[in-house]
């Protein structure tokens, strides 16, 4: 904490919480739209932030009802729909801690962050039931289930309880809390690059000084006569903070559920008219594939403006393609679940040349307010900002995390001495402020903007009996960016068909690796690991020979 100022300020000491923006929604920003997509052909429930604010505090007496306090933990396992937006202001602002629980994680990874969490409330969507079950029997802590929405049929959750019937029992005018801007608010875990995933405990302050940045004209771009459609998890990162932007520029929110495939985003965009996206690089080449086919004729493009894209990195012939064919700008962003999504985003600036557009919109991008950005090389130091001395490259600022939850070690780990965390990837900082990621510092695999743990699947493919070492890159992709490849010694016959088979129940589907190679031994370092420089190498040569 700072020392006492010797002359103070004479300025309200106003917490800044998403209480404030809770209030935002009923006195300002009330009228705009929530806009929540219910099947794939694009039909909507509409309802006003006014009416969502509203419902929120019919949640927040109901899990009050429930018994859960203050610092309580309340997970969600929900696509994108207006009842999780709901649990982001009502948890949130009674004093509990929002945990967004990652679907995409395997079954085993999925009870871990929930018992680790210490989940007492569940707000399951009824179409995700069958993928919890076996998570809800491995966690007793999770004292009461809450569904969303039906369950499928044949389905049953034991003791649930039903959303909407909670709801009407409850009065909208919940006394809310007096709250510490400091206090947890949200928990989110990220799978990291090894071991159990990470928890990354957002404060009320941080969470409102995120929201509050991204508003600004230079970083998000998303203003009061925007329809911005959020293909961004809500589980992912806070959803890149869209909940809240929206709330403080006053932008219609438009949500997706789980009709991210081609044709039904196609409809979305027409049909609701969005002006403004914001997901992973893969979803916008998959929508582009599907414009130049024969069901693609009757997707619109004109309302669409801005797209912001991230996660992985952008493809600058992809963002060509859509400013050339349909006048959309597409910009990219570097952030993690550590940090926030924003902490550099590649927007124009005023008078900038047509190479020099390209030139930066294939960077990470600018360092955005609130962030401070230093490249630190662990045998020089701390590296000027030069455009060309590299380094892993560190952060700090309030909406950057101090520490894990409940993991002194990986704290210890991740954040230096003097208080800025370790973000894992290599690169440059120019005299402007623009960042390139040009490495990893680690060898973790991020495929459709999702880490894939390349020694958590070492580790699962050496449980196999004739498998006897496994090792795991990144192999280039044009479509997810990266996929796994695994190169394996094996004592016996074994094909990749029973590899992926013995996958399937230890890993999650989609971090089963693409293609194998069966080799007779794994070139080490000089310290005995696996020489994955030497692998990589070996990749790119078999696959120039293949040309």
């Amino acid at each position: 904490m700072p020392n006492q100022p010797a002359l103070p300020g004479l300025m309200m000491d106003v917490q800044l919480t998403t209480q404030l923006l809770h209030r935002r929604l009923l006195d300002v920003t009330g009228d705009c739209e929530l806009v929540a997509v219910q099947d794939a052909s694009g039909t909507a429930r509409t309802q006003t932030f006014r009416e969502t604010a509203l419902r929120a505090g019919r949640l927040a007496a109901a899990l009050a009802r429930l018994g859960v306090r203050e610092g309580d933990r309340v997970g969600t396992f929900s696509w994108n729909t207006a009842e999780h937006v709901e649990a982001y202001w009502g948890v949130m602002g009674m004093g509990a801690v929002l945990h967004t629980i990652n679907l995409r994680l395997h079954s085993d990874q999925i009870a871990y962050t929930v018992q680790h969490a210490d989940d007492r409330v569940v707000l399951l969507d009824g179409s995700l039931a069958e993928q919890f079950l076996p998570v809800l029997e491995r966690c007793p802590g999770v004292e009461h289930v809450v569904v969303i929405g039906d369950l499928p049929a044949g389905v049953e959750v034991p003791g649930a309880l039903h959303y909407e019937e909670l709801l009407a029992d409850e009065s909208p005018d919940f006394p809310w809390p007096d709250l510490d801007e400091r206090a947890a608010a949200s928990l989110c875990y990220t799978s990291g690059t090894t071991g159990d995933p990470k928890g990354v405990l957002y404060s009320h302050r941080s969470i409102t000084l995120h929201a509050i940045a991204m508003s600004g004209t230079e970083v998000y771009r998303l203003g009061a006569d925007d329809r911005a459609l959020s293909l961004v998890p809500l589980f992912h990162a806070m959803g890149w903070g869209l909940p809240f932007v929206t709330a403080v520029v006053g932008a219609d929110l438009i949500l997706p559920g789980r009709f991210l495939q081609p044709a039904p985003l196609g409809r979305i965009i027409t049909e609701h008219r969005a002006t403004w996206s914001a997901g992973v690089p893969t979803l916008w080449m998959d929508l582009l594939s599907h414009l130049d086919s024969p069901e693609g004729r009757d997707v619109s493009l004109e309302s669409l403006r801005r797209i912001l894209s991230g996660g992985t990195q952008v493809p600058t012939e992809m963002m060509r393609d859509y400013q050339r064919r349909f006048d959309v700008e597409v910009v990219q962003g570097w952030g993690m679940t550590e940090i926030f999504p924003g902490a550099t985003v590649s927007q124009d600036l005023p008078g900038i040349t047509e190479e020099l557009r390209w030139q930066r919109r294939s960077l990470a991008g600018r360092i955005s307010p609130l962030y401070e950005v230093r490249v630190n090389d662990a045998t020089a130091g701390i590296q000027p900002h030069d455009g060309v001395a590299t380094g892993e490259i560190e952060v700090r600022g309030p909406a950057v995390a101090g520490g894990y939850f409940r993991a002194p070690g990986t704290t210890e780990e991740k954040v230096t001495g003097d208080g800025w965390l370790r973000t894992g990837d290599v690169g440059t900082v120019d005299p402007q402020g623009w960042l390139r990621i040009s490495d990893r510092a680690k060898d973790a695999i991020k495929s459709g903007g999702e880490w894939i743990s390349s020694v958590d699947l070492e580790n699962a493919l050496m449980g196999h009996p004739s498998v006897r070492e496994a090792a795991v890159v990144g192999r280039p992709d044009p479509r997810w960016s990266e996929r796994p490849h695994a190169f394996v010694v094996v004592d016996g016959p074994v094909d990749e068909a029973e590899l992926r088979t013995f996958l399937e129940k230890r890993v999650a589907k989609w971090w089963i690796p693409d293609t194998f190679d069966v080799v007779d031994h794994i070139p080490r370092t000089s310290t005995g690991k696996f020489n994955k420089l030497d692998l990589r190498e070996r990749l790119v040569g078999s696959e120039e020979a293949a040309r």
